[in-house]
């Protein structure tokens, strides 16, 4: 059934007319439909290309952070190891002092416990 527009066109013009403008209006439609087809395909490339994008973003986050908590650990076990070396060091001073004057060692603790003992009793 045509509508009251078609039937006003087919009026106007002659059959030939009218079947070229129906063709062209049928090829518009399929342009339009091809059109959006390569538009959703266009979508769905860029959809896979951002997930690929945030994927590659998040493993280059991953190892950022894997390299500084490295690196954390690396500087955290030399500062260890530079605490022990220190104390080890101050051990074996005291004990070679405490060897070569022994009673300049125990005067020098006396002195200590006396002058804490006086400022506690404060």
């Amino acid at each position: 059934m045509a509508s009251d527009g078609e039937n006003a066109i087919k009026n106007l013009t002659d059959k030939a007319t009218y079947d070229r403008l129906e063709k062209d209006l049928s090829a518009v439609k399929n342009e339009i439909s091809a059109l959006a087809d390569q538009v959703s395909d266009a979508l769905s490339g860029l959809t896979g290309t951002a997930r690929k994008q945030a994927r590659r973003g998040y493993r280059q986050a991953k190892a950022n952070v894997d390299s500084v908590l490295s690196d954390v650990s690396e500087r955290g076990n030399a500062a260890l190891d530079a605490a022990q070396s220190a104390v080890t060091t101050i051990e074996e001073t005291l004990e070679d002092t405490i060897q070569q004057r022994p009673l300049a060692t125990v005067a020098l603790a006396m002195g200590l416990g006396f002058l804490i003992g006086v400022t506690w009793r404060r």
